[in-house]
């Protein structure tokens, strides 16, 4: 993996757990509040699955924001899978705040060390995860 696409998966983390979260709360209340229960709106017709049934365009929606969240899922997976590399203190804090959202000055007040070190620390972090793991050759 890049060094790139791993710094920018380490920088959207936290949004994307949090994405993950409030979408899977939100997906067990399908269907809340879409159709009458009782009254006259309970003996009017009801959509038939058609493009302009609002109830079919509604599961359609929800049907993509799933297919987004189990992405989310695979890229928060990748972080987690690769936290393993990272062995030292100071890279384990910085990484644990990146995580967070935290950002690099913060973390620089946080651990009282000047926020261009944090910087040359999280560079070391992203290249650590970026490099793919050792696979022992066969002899």
């Amino acid at each position: 993996m890049m060094k790139e696409e791993m710094e920018q998966l380490v920088k959207d983390y936290h949004w994307m757990i949090n994405s993950v979260k409030v979408i899977r709360e939100g997906m067990n209340e399908v269907g809340e509040g879409m159709t009458a229960r009782y009254g006259v709106e309970a003996a009017m017709p009801k959509g038939t699955g058609r493009p302009a049934d609002p109830i079919y365009r509604e599961f359609n929606r929800r049907e993509r924001r799933l297919k987004k969240v189990y992405e989310y899922e695979r890229k928060i997976q990748l972080v987690q899978e690769r936290i393993t590399f990272i062995t030292e203190d100071r890279e384990l804090e910085v990484l644990h705040w990146l995580l967070e959202g935290k950002s690099l000055r913060w973390i620089g007040r946080h651990m009282q060390i000047s926020d261009r070190q944090i910087g040359r620390i999280k560079d070391a972090v992203i290249y650590k995860m970026s490099q793919m793991p050792h696979v022992p050759q066969m002899s």
